[in-house]
């Protein structure tokens, strides 16, 4: 049961370096960086790698329709991105159609190019038995801890060696709610997750985890997948202090 701290590639490469020591610091086993419009994941950790030894690196994830699977490769090389150390989290981005071979298709030239874990952002029980077969595992995101179990039995079901991860959402304080709730609304706004959280009888209050609730929600978390990503959420993306009170409180959390 591994924990990690998930941003977004937005926060930029100077927030990440600053608060990337933290987190190796704090034991967490990896920090994973959302790849967003206009930002760039894998720019975010070639810095974090420049001031962290052991903590893993991750993506959350690049999607396939924006750069493809040889771009991916080649842009990991550049970067001097250490294998050992790294997880390439993929998605279909924002394909309707061919969602499936597109992500196929991508993972054979990371494959062939890169020695690192790959694991394949989805939803859908397709997606997700792709990830765990072709792959090397699924991230899952916007569960509850019942969900999320039964979906990471699935991919072990699929390949006993495959990884699951989950992306939570979490705010640890009281002023980062709003932020919170607005993200969470945002997403059951999006047609895909809209249709997965009626598929799956689910609230998007259930999937996240606020101040009140975390020191009972996270544990639940942390039995339900092989790696809880606790996406931060804090007031203001960039206030440094915010995001080492998190790291902090994620690690109390988390300490047996």
């Amino acid at each position: 049961m591994a924990c990690s701290i998930g941003i977004a590639a937005a926060a930029g490469p100077a927030f990440a370096r600053e608060i990337a020591p933290a987190v190796e610091r704090a034991g967490f086993a990896a920090l994973w960086v959302n790849d967003t419009p206009g930002h760039d994941a894998l720019e975010v950790l070639a810095a974090v790698a420049e001031v962290t030894e052991t903590l893993g690196l991750a993506t959350g994830v690049l999607p396939v329709d924006r750069r493809s699977g040889e771009e991916i490769a080649e842009q990991v090389r550049e970067r001097e991105l250490p294998s050992d150390r790294l997880t390439l989290g993929i998605g279909s981005g924002g394909r309707r159609r061919g969602a499936l071979d597109a992500v196929r298709e991508a993972i054979i030239p990371l494959r062939e190019a890169i020695d690192a874990r790959i694991v394949v952002g989805a939803l859908g029980p397709r997606m997700r038995r792709l990830g765990a077969t072709a792959g090397d595992g699924v991230l899952l995101s916007w569960l509850d801890p019942e969900i999320a179990a039964i979906q990471t039995a699935e991919a072990h079901d699929a390949d006993a060696g495959a990884h699951a991860a989950l992306y939570v959402r979490a705010a640890f304080d009281p002023d980062a709610v709003p932020r919170l709730e607005a993200e969470r609304d945002a997403y059951a706004g999006y047609a895909a997750y809209a249709a997965n959280f009626a598929r799956l009888g689910l609230s998007p209050a259930d999937t996240v985890i606020t101040p009140q609730a975390a020191a009972a929600r996270l544990p639940a978390y942390l039995h339900a997948a092989d790696e809880v990503v606790l996406r931060m959420i804090i007031a203001d993306p960039a206030d440094t202090p915010a995001a080492r009170r998190f790291i902090d409180r994620g690690a109390e959390l988390v300490a047996p």
